[in-house]
């Protein structure tokens, strides 16, 4: 995330010891660990409230589609009631059923040609 080598934490060091003094550097280390720790708490915190909710929105997607796919199962149930009601059969959901070939080639069949004009020989 940050791109922070040695060199620049050693310049860091160096510039918080002579700023703040060799008494005080512990303390002042200490205290900026504490404050790490809570931020990466808060971090850790707001990252899993947000996973959770992220979760939340995935039940309700789940909950929407199954509502929606009871609604299609009730019309569909519906409209055969109607259908069987008034006697006629439903569409099915299968595709119509090509013509059973019985295996052999389609014969093509020649058709006579017509006789040329013969020339008279006479």
């Amino acid at each position: 995330m940050f791109d922070i080598g040695f060199p620049e934490l050693m310049l860091v060091a160096i510039v918080g010891l002579l700023v703040i003094g060799p008494e005080r550097l512990p303390e002042a280390l200490r205290t900026l660990g504490l404050w790490l720790g809570r931020m990466r708490r808060s971090f850790t915190t707001v990252k899993t409230e947000v996973e959770k909710e992220i979760g939340m929105d995935e039940v309700r997607r789940q909950l929407h589609n199954e509502a929606v796919m009871d609604e299609m199962k009730r019309i569909e149930r519906q409209v055969k009631d109607t259908a069987a009601a008034a006697a006629i059969e439903p569409p099915s959901t299968k595709p119509a059923a090509a013509k059973p070939s019985s295996g052999k080639p389609a014969e093509i069949k020649p058709t006579p040609a017509k006789p040329a004009d013969k020339p008279d020989d006479g």
